[in-house]
């Protein structure tokens, strides 16, 4: 009901009872009239409230008083529409939901709390989280398909996350993002090495594509506290298919040269046999006693 509706009824209804008791006498007739007027202020409140109140979105439950929005066990596939800004704890835990867009949580400034475990979320839009305010005390992605994540996608966050039960591929990119976050540390032992990327020794990704690297298995926080350096292995890989290429390339250049020098010795040797071939030209009768008067 709007405002606007729900007062004017109200203001008609308020007429047509004091009119009518209006009538009466003594002190019934105060008491029915006071007991109008309550009723008319209690209706117009009511549409006021209703108006001003926010909405819940589908498939959620709203504590108001506490500014909780509960979206657990919803058969979600995205994130919500219609989430009130003035959230304060966001649970969307074991839903379906995959991609999480870049302006999901643009709009509410007041979050500290943001559940977000047992879904199946396997990518980050690029600032997909990094639009969150900073009141952010907890950030929960665990039991998800999560991959790959870099800064950018998180952003300056400083809250409390949880990134454990992920099929994390250890790389230079990943080892750059956990010395960045703030990791509950009760499960940062958690993280675990899905894949790794390969060292220098470890072979192509061509002969061996079953293989998931070294690391593969073992926890992330203790491989990088016993001196792993994703980012230095990363960079000796990368040198050294680099010098394999320019092996490879220089190699096809010296093979093309002989082959170009080869070739145009057996062209040229044709040619000389073919101008050995050719039978010397005879003089003339003119010519001979032209050199005879000469001498």
């Amino acid at each position: 009901m709007s405002g606007g509706y729900g007062e004017a009824m109200c203001t008609d209804w308020c007429e047509k009872r004091c009119a009518t008791v209006g009538g009466g006498r003594g002190r019934g007739r105060i008491t029915r009239l006071d007991l109008y007027s309550w009723l008319c202020v209690s209706l117009l409140f009511s549409a006021l409230l209703g108006q001003a109140t926010p909405q819940c979105p589908d498939r959620c439950h709203c504590a108001w008083d506490t500014f909780t929005v509960v979206c657990s066990d919803a058969g979600l596939r995205e994130i919500p529409e219609r989430i009130p800004p003035e959230t304060v704890s966001l649970h969307l835990e074991r839903n379906y939901i995959r991609i999480i867009p870049e302006s999901a949580f643009s709009h509410l400034v007041h979050l500290q709390d943001l559940y977000l475990s047992d879904n199946r979320i396997d990518s980050l839009s690029t600032g997909a989280l990094r639009n969150l305010g900073p009141k952010l005390r907890l950030l929960d992605l665990s039991y998800n398909q999560l991959r790959h994540a870099s800064r950018e996608e998180f952003g300056s966050t400083r809250a409390k996350t949880r990134l454990f039960h992920n099929p994390w591929h250890c790389d230079c990119t990943l080892q750059e993002l956990m010395e960045t976050l703030n990791l509950e540390a009760e499960t940062v032992n958690e993280i675990i090495c899905k894949s790794s990327v390969r060292g220098v020794g470890e072979g192509s990704r061509w002969e061996d594509p079953g293989s998931q690297g070294e690391h593969a298995g073992q926890p992330l926080a203790k491989l990088l506290d016993s001196g792993v350096n994703f980012c230095s292995l990363q960079r000796k890989t990368t040198d050294v298919a680099m010098l394999v290429t320019m092996f490879v390339w220089f190699f096809m250049v010296i093979v093309y040269v002989v082959y170009y020098v080869r070739q145009n010795q057996a062209e040229a040797r044709r040619h000389l046999e073919y101008l050995k071939s050719l039978p010397s030209p005879r003089k003339t009768p003119t010519e001979t006693d032209t050199l005879s008067t000469g001498f």
